[in-house]
């Protein structure tokens, strides 16, 4: 049920979620952002993680669905003015509808996986969110983030993430070099993504190896993987380029990745 009269922008309870835009206030009270209506949608799929909804009163009509879905799940719905709504977005013209949600990150999982999305110092929140998208696309058991990483609950991350942040689990602030450890020791091969790797993907494909349960390490979009990664992973594996491109980015290097793994898991 909507509560009487509509919020505002200065109103205690936008001005306090408006506060989630930070990393340091997100880790301080366990929540995030969620904005948009197909992205409000899959939050209340979900409905243990959604703890209250904020819309402009044309959204209860315009997206009935989400109205009724959120009062099946008891989660508070408050009418807000346009000023209140884009106080809490992100976006150039807000879609009328944001979520308040409790952080999904999760324990780090090394067993009964057979495919893992790794961003090492991944620091663009896009990147961030597609790398989530594509692992759930390609569907991976897990994702994980190295400490370095840009936080998944990001306002740019969730809206690239369209919908996957509730998908697959995913693990934020990892060592990821006690991670590596850690899938090896259950069986886990891990391969990191490297455009001057030693082996290519074509090969990975022939001989067997991606039919494997696999971890898979994407670097940063300026630097790469790490010092000294190549020395704790099972193989550094390049995709090849036929054409004249100096390279791939990240996100396009782990669409190919992951789905040549998953093609592989499943014949």
């Amino acid at each position: 049920m909507a509560s009487p009269g509509l919020l505002t922008a200065q109103s205690a309870r936008i001005k306090q979620a408006r506060r989630l835009a930070t990393r340091a206030f997100r880790r301080k009270t366990g929540r995030f952002l969620v904005e948009g209506p197909q992205a409000v949608r899959e939050a209340l799929e979900h409905r243990e993680l959604v703890l209250e909804v904020y819309a402009e009163p044309a959204v209860a009509t315009r997206h009935r669905d989400l109205h009724d879905l959120a009062a099946v799940a008891g989660v508070p719905w408050f009418e807000v003015d346009r000023a209140a709504i884009e106080a809490l977005s992100e976006t150039v013209t807000s879609q009328g509808v944001v979520a308040v949600c409790s952080l999904v990150d999760v324990p780090l999982r090394t067993d009964a996986v057979t495919l893992i999305a790794a961003g090492v110092q991944v620091r663009d929140p896009g990147n961030v969110g597609t790398l989530i998208r594509t692992a759930d696309a390609a569907g991976a058991d897990a994702v994980v983030l190295s400490a370095e990483s840009v936080d998944p609950h990001n306002p740019k991350a969730v809206r690239a993430s369209v919908g996957s942040i509730f998908h697959v689990p995913i693990t934020t602030d990892v060592d990821i070099v006690a991670a590596v450890r850690a899938w090896r020791e259950q069986g886990l091969q891990v391969l990191a993504a490297d455009g001057y790797g030693a082996t290519d993907l074509d090969t990975c494909i022939d001989d067997g190896t991606l039919a494997k349960p696999t971890v898979w390490l994407f670097g940063n979009e300026a630097h790469g993987l790490p010092d000294g990664i190549n020395a704790v992973v099972n193989h550094s594996v390049k995709v090849p380029i036929y054409g004249r491109a100096e390279s791939l980015n990240l996100a396009t290097a782990a669409a190919i990745c992951l789905y040549a793994s998953a093609r592989e898991q499943r014949r």
